[in-house]
C-alpha cells in the first residue's frame, strides 16, 4: 500500500488550532507552503505534549550545539489567525516524531497517520517500524524562531479551552460540573 508524504520544508505557516466550541473542540496542525495545505487532526494532549517536546529539544540543541534561541515569540509576529480554508482532514495523527537537524540548524517535526494495525501493535511490539514505514505522513522543517512562535501559539490554543477545576484539575463544563474531590456532587 502506497503512503502519502506532505512535506514542507520550511512551510510559509505552520500551526496548531481547533475547530468547534470548548468541550467539543477538534484540534488540528496546519500546513501551507508552495500553493498546498495540509490540515491534519490530532488529540488536545497531543498538541500539549508537542509543545512541551519542541521546548525541551530547542533548549537541549541550544545546550548541546550552541544554537541561538530566541526567547519568546515577539508580539508583533504572533499568528492569531484561524486556521486556512478548506479545512480538509488528511488523516488523523497517531505518532509524533522529533529531531533537531544540526547541519541546517532546524528543527524536523513529522506526524504519522493513525494505523489500521493501533491495537495490534501493542502485541507486536517488534514490528513498530515497518507497520509506521507505510503511513501517511505530514514533515516540516522550522527555524528555532518558527518553531517558538508554534509553541507559543500551541499552549495559547491549548489554554483557550475549558478552564480547569480548581479542585480535581479536569475541565469545568457549562452545565456543571462532578468533581471527584466532593464525592460526585455539582459544583
Amino acid at each position: 500500500m502506497s503512503h502519502q508524504v506532505y512535506a514542507f520544508e520550511p512551510p510559509e505557516r505552520f500551526v496548531a488550532g481547533t475547530v468547534g466550541a470548548p468541550g467539543e473542540r477538534t484540534f488540528f496542525l496546519q500546513a501551507r507552503g508552495g500553493g498546498r495545505l495540509v490540515s491534519v487532526a490530532l488529540e488536545k494532549v497531543q498538541v500539549t505534549l508537542l509543545a512541551e517536546k519542541l521546548e525541551e529539544l530547542l533548549l537541549e540543541a541550544q545546550r548541546r550545539f550552541g544554537v541561538d534561541l530566541p526567547a519568546t515569540a515577539v508580539v508583533d509576529t504572533s499568528d492569531n489567525e484561524p486556521l486556512d480554508t478548506p479545512l480538509d482532514e488528511e488523516f488523523r495523527v497517531g505518532t509524533l516524531g522529533l529531531a533537531f537537524d544540526v547541519d541546517t540548524a532546524t528543527v524536523v517535526i513529522e506526524a504519522i497517520a493513525v494505523g489500521d494495525e493501533e491495537t495490534e501493535e501493542a502485541e507486536e511490539e517488534d514490528d513498530d517500524e515497518l507497520s509506521t514505514a507505510d503511513r501517511d505522513r505530514l514533515r516540516v522543517r522550522l527555524t528555532p524562531q518558527a518553531t517558538r512562535a508554534f509553541i507559543d501559539r500551541a499552549k495559547r490554543v491549548v489554554a483557550s479551552g475549558r478552564p480547569p477545576c480548581p479542585l480535581c484539575g479536569q475541565p469545568l463544563d457549562a452545565r456543571g460540573h462532578l468533581c471527584p474531590r466532593h464525592n460526585g456532587y455539582r459544583r
